[in-house]
């Protein structure tokens, strides 16, 4: 990036009567230093403390947001910003904004996303609360990390530049403080080429408390990753279920188990059961939401995952079905002829129960898949 290509700071704003003008003042000294042609845009959020007023007068241009949250002001100022390039960072004095040329390189390099990080670069003693430094953050990025594949060590710096037009190209969505993964999440599954720059955090100038709420908006994080990867909400879990149910029920079906002075009979064998049925339905709904997130825009598409879909069909799918459900109808009667033969009378339910119980998971099952091989077919119908 050449110093005379334009750039917009924009930040965030709610209320920041206090640090705002510091902000300001910092981020038109890098501008001037490095003379580089830009603007500082503040995305007023409704601030009733006189920020709206502090801003102009510093020289920056003000955008008044209506829709409230953390994502929404952001996405308001990024929109009405008149620049290629954009720097993002809150406006609590907590990044030096006149110390921003690592961003500005790295966009001058060709990435399409700048991201700060604030573990390389360094927490100040007091600018980030004990959980979130080494509870929140960490735990949230890492499953960021192992979710989407991504290499990026610090999900939740407020600190980072982007081209305009490839942030646009996002479509993000959320409101709130989960605008800040959504955006690295979409940006690594669109393939955007992303870099971290090394950069301090300190302790904001403020002496009210932060809009951050440590659970409520750590929960919002870890929603959003949850919602956009149907793999690790669905499908794995769906699996490990699955597999302790076989297990189980493989041996527990021939006869009771004894471990030392432990007999697991019957009762583990319904709940080993009662695993497969579970796991088949997390399963499933792992598949209806990766049509449903590919069709709608939501989630970029997985080759095996389409393979896997379209290797069963509507027709496998249906057969399988009605397999199991003969399966389950064979092991009733079962059932039923062992009863018979007890004239209708009082039987050994442990004898029993192991033909009862997998006929009524074959029934299950197959109805599931039955239903769900059509209800696949339905979401991936075109409309025209």
């Amino acid at each position: 990036m050449k110093n005379k290509l334009s750039l917009s700071i924009v930040m965030p704003c709610l209320n920041e009567a206090e640090t705002l003008e510091t902000c300001i003042k910092k981020a038109q000294q890098f501008l001037s230093t490095h003379q580089a042609a830009g603007e500082i845009v503040i995305a007023d959020n409704g601030s009733v403390d006189g920020s709206q007023e502090i801003a102009e007068r510093a020289g920056a241009r003000v955008v008044h947001v209506e829709s409230k949250g953390y994502g929404s002001a952001l996405m308001g100022g990024i929109k009405e910003a008149q620049s290629e390039y954009i720097i993002m960072g809150d406006a609590d004095d907590s990044y030096d904004f006149s110390n921003l040329q690592d961003f500005v390189n790295a966009l001058g390099e060709g990435y399409d996303l700048v991201m700060g990080n604030r573990f390389q670069g360094g927490i100040r003693p007091g600018a980030m609360p004990f959980l979130h430094r080494y509870l929140g953050n960490p735990v949230l990025s890492w499953l960021a990390r192992l979710f989407f594949k991504s290499d990026i060590g610090d999900f939740h710096c407020g600190l980072r530049g982007f081209r305009k037009d490839a942030l646009l190209s996002l479509n993000l969505q959320t409101t709130g403080m989960e605008f800040a993964s959504e955006m690295i999440v979409k940006a690594t599954m669109k393939g955007l080429k992303i870099k971290e720059v090394p950069t301090i955090l300190y302790p904001d100038g403020r002496t009210r408390p932060p809009h951050l709420r440590t659970w409520s908006d750590g929960w919002r994080h870890l929603r959003f990753l949850l919602l956009y990867s149907p793999r690790w909400l669905f499908f794995y879990p769906g699996i490990l279920l699955t597999v302790l149910g076989i297990l189980g029920s493989a041996l527990l079906l021939p006869a009771p188990l004894k471990i030392g002075g432990l007999t697991l009979d019957i009762n583990t064998l319904m709940y080993a059961s009662l695993l497969i049925i579970m796991g088949v339905q997390s399963i499933l709904f792992s598949l209806f939401t990766y049509v449903f997130g590919v069709n709608s825009g939501l989630l970029p598409k997985d080759n095996l995952t389409d393979k896997l879909i379209k290797g069963i069909g509507l027709e496998r799918g249906i057969i399988l079905s009605l397999s199991m459900i003969l399966l389950g109808f064979a092991s009733s009667v079962g059932a039923l002829i062992y009863w018979s033969k007890n004239l209708f009378g009082p039987i050994d339910p442990t004898f029993s129960m192991r033909l009862v119980i997998p006929g009524a998971v074959l029934f299950t099952l197959g109805f599931q898949i039955f239903f769900a091989s059509f209800f696949l077919s339905i979401l991936n119908t075109k409309l025209k």
